[in-house]
């Protein structure tokens, strides 16, 4: 499954602690731009309201051929999840203080547009300095590798 879009901020900001496969509630020019790859999720976020999950601040542009039933870009959608699951991300996001982020949008093998969801804790500006030095020192083991 080729994904549709991926939030590499989010891997950058945050430490993802564990991944949900989600559905996505969507009308149908919402699903064509999907197709069209033309969406943003650099700003997203969900929550857990009144026993449901929503995502917020996710860009769908408008579909370039609909017409008035064309919605809102950034207006918010409902995830698809079981209770059990909903508990559970509640519990996690009140207690542990986790965050959830949308990783990555594709469709699914029967066409269905899904979404990766991440249980992520932030990270400081500390542990982005130690992961950038960790990719230097491997680029550059991989270079003199290379060169032997």
């Amino acid at each position: 499954m080729k994904p549709v879009a991926v939030n590499r901020k989010a891997y950058h900001d945050y430490f993802v602690e564990e991944t949900y496969e989600a559905g996505i509630q969507l009308f149908g020019t919402e699903v064509k731009s999907l197709r069209s790859h033309s969406v943003d999720m650099s700003d997203g976020y969900a929550r857990v309201e009144n026993g449901e999950v929503y995502m917020y601040d996710v860009h769908v542009a408008p579909y370039s051929h609909g017409n008035v039933h064309n919605r809102n870009p950034k207006r918010r959608r409902k995830l698809l999840l079981k209770k059990d699951e909903i508990k559970r991300l509640f519990g996690k996001t009140q207690l542990r203080g986790l965050t959830m982020i949308p990783l990555k949008v594709y469709f699914s093998a029967r066409g269905y547009a899904k979404v990766e969801l991440g249980l992520c804790r932030g990270k400081k500006d500390i542990d982005r300095r130690e992961e950038l030095k960790k990719r230097a020192m491997e680029r550059e083991d991989r270079a003199e590798f290379r060169r032997r």
